[in-house]
């Protein structure tokens, strides 16, 4: 029976883990720096979770859920997105007590849709993200932002620009609702079914549509801009100048709408504007929520927060043709010639790690040159050769691989040497 691995998923193999590993890292470190703490929630939560926090409407929740029943006949879902699983748990958890507010959270971990596989999108994907739930004041949305763009400039990565827009609160999007019917009810039978569903339900998610996003009333369709009540305007205008203070740049599209029903005020997507990147040039998404937290039982808590996917980060990373930096050298690889010198490495080999050295050794019984080549293929920067004769004199000889510079050294010195020249580079 030849078992292949289901369509949209795959497997993150030696080589390639570490890329991973390298991104998360950064995104963790620059959470800390920020105070962001983080949260783990199930892989799965009851369906009731995602159709009401993220919304009957979207695609999301009516097409690409992964949903199932238990033996209990309760209705589970794969989580698609973490926001509303965070939000669950901040209500379960009784977060919004907690003296320390915003309470501010990230988060890491696969998530799942079911939707066609392509370059950087995958059915099951890893997403990091953050939320930053208890504060309407628009320098959390500006502290937000700053933190998704510091995370992919520690990357490296230049080709990217922040796009804003403000979606107003609930006068500004009832009367750019009613706006956006009347401009597209005349002639709504010209777009595709799930717009013509859309158009009572949610009219601002036909702007978020990939069918007809070069229909001409697409480009015409009302501005959310102007249709800002006094206090969006003003909180929208206060983030701007916040990101000059910060001395981000961006770009305001008011055009720019988010996939999920819970987003108001501040939405935001960063870009890669790399060479050959692919059509969609979407890395991160994120924005500002209220009545999620209310929804799910807790009290009216605003919040803000992002999410990207770790497959297009790395995407970006290669499209802009940086570097990866070599986690995996070894510090020292010991080299063996004879039975008691090999029985001897096994303890050596041991002190080593546990000094927190990088080391392996032969297990194939290959002969002094296979090791040598073993060690080439493994980026050892030192070498260790120990043979009979040297075991007897209790020395080895340390090898520099990059110099091939070669010294006799005292066995027992080996590890508090090899941790002096590691401090060195």
């Amino acid at each position: 029976m030849n078992v292949k691995i289901p369509r949209g998923t795959q497997d993150i193999l030696p080589g390639t883990v570490e890329k991973w590993q390298y991104i998360e890292q950064i995104a963790k470190e620059l959470c800390r720096n920020y105070q962001y703490k983080e949260i783990r929630t199930p892989i799965f939560e009851h369906t009731e979770l995602f159709q009401r926090g993220v919304g009957d409407t979207t695609d999301i929740v009516q097409k690409e859920m992964y949903t199932f029943q238990d033996r209990g006949g309760r209705s589970l879902t794969l989580r698609p997105e973490g926001t509303a699983a965070v939000v669950r748990s901040f209500v379960e958890n009784k977060m919004y007590g907690d003296p320390n507010q915003p309470v501010k959270l990230y988060y890491s971990g696969p998530m799942f849709r079911y939707e066609r596989p392509q370059h950087g999108r995958f059915r099951q994907f890893v997403q990091f993200g953050v939320e930053a739930i208890g504060s309407e004041d628009p320098a959390i949305d500006a502290e937000v932002l700053a933190l998704v763009m510091d995370i992919y400039k520690a990357a490296g990565l230049k080709k990217i620009k922040l796009v804003i827009n403000s979606l107003g609160d609930i006068q500004s999007r009832t009367a750019h609702r009613e706006a956006l019917i009347k401009h597209f009810q005349p002639r709504i039978g010209e777009f595709c079914s799930d717009c013509q569903s859309r158009l009572e339900k949610n009219p601002l998610r036909i702007l978020d549509c990939k069918k007809d996003r070069e229909h001409e009333l697409m480009a015409t369709a009302p501005s959310i801009l102007d249709y800002l009540t006094d206090y969006s305007r003003t909180y929208f205008e206060k983030v701007q100048q916040y990101l000059q203070d910060l001395h981000i740049e961006y770009v305001v599209d008011p055009t720019l709408v988010r996939g999920l029903d819970y987003y108001n005020h501040t939405a935001f997507e960063v870009m890669s504007d790399a060479e050959g990147f692919g059509a969609i040039t979407t890395l991160c998404g994120g924005g500002r929520y209220s009545g999620l937290v209310s929804q799910l039982g807790g009290p009216d808590s605003p919040g803000i927060g992002f999410a990207f996917s770790i497959e297009r980060f790395i995407a970006a990373v290669e499209a802009e043709g940086l570097n990866w930096p070599n986690e995996n050298a070894l510090d020292c690889y010991l080299v063996t010639l004879g039975d008691e010198a090999k029985d001897y490495s096994v303890k050596l080999l041991h002190d080593l790690r546990s000094a927190g050295l990088k080391a392996e050794r032969d297990y194939q019984d290959r002969k002094m040159k296979a090791q040598f080549k073993a060690a080439d293929r493994l980026n050892a920067r030192f070498v260790a050769i120990l043979g009979e004769d040297e075991l007897r004199a209790n020395q080895i000889t340390l090898k520099n691989m990059e110099t091939g510079e070669q010294q006799q050294i005292q066995l027992d010195q080996l590890a508090k040497i090899l941790k002096n020249k590691m401090e060195e580079k």
